[in-house]
């Protein structure tokens, strides 16, 4: 069966990626503008955790079944009608999640080793060529290798990954009861 292309969706997502581009690149800059080496480090860590995270919600959506959310709405527990609203949608949430935060998070979280690896080459005197090797290396490892184990658990664990998500967006009121 032959897939319509969805223009609209094309469109919102674009704009979707923009926005959270220049919000994520804006708040990495101000942060980064005279800040230590310690916070500099802690916001790398923090858009890598935070690509992780989501690349994570993104695999359990796609890979979660509906069926215990059926009974979990059924039983109104808070959260199982958003988780069911996620795998409903999983193509747009894994989409959103994997390409929009991830990609963004990972291109952000290299703007800010860039900017690691210059100022610790000049503040070292030491080649940046060097500086910049090691720093891209170790996020680039962290990235890699934190998505690869986050991926086994989002296999292992989608239904309680996304539960947990449907509880978060059941305290947004924008998700939660109307």
């Amino acid at each position: 069966m032959k897939r319509k292309t969805n223009i609209k969706w094309i469109v919102e997502i674009v704009v979707i990626s923009v926005v959270m581009s220049v919000i994520f690149s804006f708040t990495s800059s101000e942060i980064l503008e005279g800040a230590g080496y310690i916070v500099a480090f802690i916001l790398l860590l923090a858009f890598v955790v935070l690509g992780v995270m989501f690349d994570v919600v993104g695999v359990a959506v796609t890979s979660a079944t509906e069926t215990p959310f059926h009974a979990m709405a059924s039983h109104k527990e808070r959260g199982a009608r958003e988780a069911l609203k996620l795998l409903r949608h999983a193509e747009r949430v894994s989409s959103i999640c994997n390409d929009v935060v991830g990609d963004i998070s990972g291109i952000i979280s290299g703007a800010t080793a860039a900017v690691i690896a210059g100022k610790l080459s000049q503040d070292l005197s030491v080649s940046s060529v060097v500086t910049s090797l090691l720093v891209t290396g170790v996020v680039s490892g962290l990235t890699i290798g934190g998505k690869a184990v986050g991926k086994g658990i989002a296999l292992d664990k989608d239904t309680q990954i996304v539960f947990m998500v449907g509880k978060l967006m059941a305290l947004l009121p924008r998700f939660g009861k109307k």
